[in-house]
């Protein structure tokens, strides 16, 4: 995965969550574009959470994107 689909999906407009996924089988979600800090590198990004946990992803470890429903739908939520 690149990092510049990473800042197209983090700066959509409407933005969708995503999740990356990563080997190990563990899936990171990015709930709203404010969430989510690139590194300037591109190397890592760092994921905050409701819960106030943080999740720190090594890009180059990145298997796939998932682009997650959207909750609503014409202004209604599902």
């Amino acid at each position: 995965m690149t990092i510049d689909k990473i800042r197209n999906l983090c700066h959509a407009q409407p933005f969708r969550p995503f999740s990356v996924h990563l080997p190990e089988g563990r899936q990171v979600t990015v709930e709203h574009p404010d969430f989510a800090a690139l590194s300037p590198t591109g190397r890592l990004m760092v994921v905050l959470h409701d819960d106030d946990s943080e999740s720190i992803v090594d890009m180059p470890l990145v298997s796939d994107i998932t682009i997650n429903a959207s909750a609503r739908r014409n202004g209604k939520k599902r």
